[in-house]
C-alpha cells in the first residue's frame, strides 16, 4: 500500500469512528480514492503525500472541469480533499491546507422544489391507504409521516432508537450532523402512525433501532431512501420525491403558517440561519406566483 492510500484509510477511519452519517463516509472515500487514481500514474507509484502540491490540485480539478461533472459534485470533492488536509495536519504530516488554495466553481443558487400541502397531504394518505402491496405497510407509513411531521434527515430517522421515542411526551430525540442531539414535537398523524407501527413490530426487546429492514437489522438511510423512491414513482408517477423533499415541506409549510423562523432553525438543528432562510425565498416565490397569477395589474 502506498503512503498516499495508506493516509486516506487512516482518515476514512477516523471518519467512522467520528459517526459521521454512511451517506457522507461513502462519498468522500470514493472522491479520495478518485483522487488517488488520478495522481497514481499508470504502472507507476503514487506519490508521497509532501509530494501533493498546489499545482497537482490545480490539474486535478482542470481535470473534474474536463470531465463536465456538476459544481456542486466539484465542491463536495474539494472538501473531502480540504477535510483530508484537516486530518493530515492534526497529524503532524503536512503543515499546511493546500486544498484550501484551491478557488471553488460557484455552485448555482437554486430554490428547492417544494410540494404543496395538498400534494403532500394526498401522498400520505395514499401511503395510509394500503394500496401497495407492501411486506411493512404499519413501517412505511410511520417513516412517510415522521419525515413530513417532524422535518428529519433521512440519516437521523434511520438512526433511530426505541429510547428516543415519547411518544406519550410528545417528542422524539434525534442525532443531526457532528452527533448534536435535539428534541423535535411529535403530534398527530406521525405519532399515531409511529405507535401503530411499534404495536406490530415484531422484534426482540433487546434490538434498539426503530426502523427495521426485512432482517430484522437496521433500516439504512439507502433504504429509506428506496421506499421513498418506490412509492412517490408508484403513487405520484413522480421520480424526483425524495426524502429531503419533505424537509423541504415541513419547513416552508410552518414558515407560511406563521412559524419564526429561529423556531424553524431549532426544528431542523441548522447550525446557521442562513441555511434556514431560504425557505424564506421559497416562500416568496410562491407569492409572486399566486401574485402573478391573480392580481388583475400584474
Amino acid at each position: 500500500m502506498s503512503d498516499l492510500a495508506g493516509w486516506i484509510g487512516k482518515f476514512v477511519e477516523e471518519l467512522r469512528r467520528q459517526n459521521v452519517s454512511e451517506h457522507t463516509l461513502r462519498n468522500y472515500q470514493s472522491d479520495l480514492e478518485q483522487f488517488l487514481a488520478y495522481v497514481t500514474p499508470p504502472g507507476g507509484e503514487a506519490p508521497s503525500v509532501g509530494q501533493i502540491d498546489l499545482l497537482l490540485l490545480r490539474e486535478w480539478l482542470g481535470n473534474l472541469y474536463d470531465q463536465k461533472l456538476s459544481a456542486v459534485s466539484m465542491r463536495r470533492k474539494v472538501a473531502a480533499l480540504r477535510s483530508w488536509f484537516r486530518f493530515l495536519m492534526r497529524m503532524g504530516v503536512v503543515k499546511v491546507n493546500t486544498a484550501r488554495l484551491l478557488r471553488l466553481p460557484k455552485a448555482p443558487k437554486k430554490l428547492p422544489r417544494v410540494m404543496t400541502e395538498e400534494q403532500m397531504n394526498s401522498l400520505l394518505d395514499e401511503v395510509a391507504a394500503g394500496k401497495l402491496e407492501r411486506p411493512h405497510p404499519a413501517r412505511d407509513e410511520a417513516i412517510f409521516e415522521l419525515l413530513y411531521g417532524c422535518g428529519v434527515r433521512v440519516s437521523e430517522l434511520a438512526g433511530l432508537n426505541l429510547e428516543d421515542i415519547d411518544t406519550r411526551g410528545g417528542w422524539v430525540r434525534v442525532r443531526g450532523k457532528g452527533r448534536k442531539e435535539r428534541q423535535i414535537p411529535i403530534v398527530g398523524k406521525a405519532a399515531h402512525a409511529l405507535e401503530r407501527y411499534l404495536a406490530d413490530r415484531n422484534s426482540a426487546e433487546s434490538v434498539q433501532p426503530v426502523f427495521l429492514n426485512h432482517r430484522g437489522a437496521r433500516l439504512t438511510d439507502r433504504g429509506v431512501r428506496g421506499i421513498v423512491r418506490l412509492y412517490a414513482r408508484l403513487l405520484c408517477g413522480d421520480t424526483s420525491i425524495h426524502p429531503h423533499s419533505f424537509r423541504h415541506a415541513y419547513a416552508t409549510h410552518l414558515l407560511t403558517a406563521g412559524a419564526d423562523l429561529r423556531s424553524i432553525q431549532e426544528l431542523l438543528g441548522h447550525a446557521r440561519l442562513s441555511t434556514t432562510q431560504k425557505y424564506t425565498q421559497v416562500s416568496l416565490a410562491d407569492l409572486m406566483a399566486v401574485y402573478d397569477k391573480a392580481h388583475p395589474k400584474a
